[in-house]
């Protein structure tokens, strides 16, 4: 069973389960977050439907995400290539004793 809670997004109101009280605050930071985007989008783009704007604010935060992941990958292909190198340079370093 988890903790029932309610989160406001774009003025609505959303009853949840959260399984822990860390899914908790993640589900209110993620409010928070989306509620934000929400509202600076509204600003630059007034008078068009809550749907649309959400939409907006999906886009939004997938194009974060995937850059996140983007540049996550390229910093394991650098630890990886990092290691090998590391690894090269022990194991000649251990010929030369």
């Amino acid at each position: 069973m988890g903790q029932k809670i309610s989160i406001k997004l774009a003025g609505r109101t959303f009853n949840l389960t959260a399984a822990s009280p860390e899914a908790e605050q993640l589900y209110r930071e993620a409010a928070d977050a989306i509620n934000a985007r929400f509202d600076a989008i509204n600003r630059s783009h007034p008078g068009n439907a809550v749907s649309d704007l959400m939409s907006l604010v999906a886009l939004n935060e997938t194009v974060v995400r995937l850059g996140m992941q983007r540049e996550l990958e390229l910093q394991q292909n650098q630890e990886k290539k990092l290691d090998a190198d590391l690894e090269r340079y022990l194991k000649d370093a251990g010929k030369q004793e």
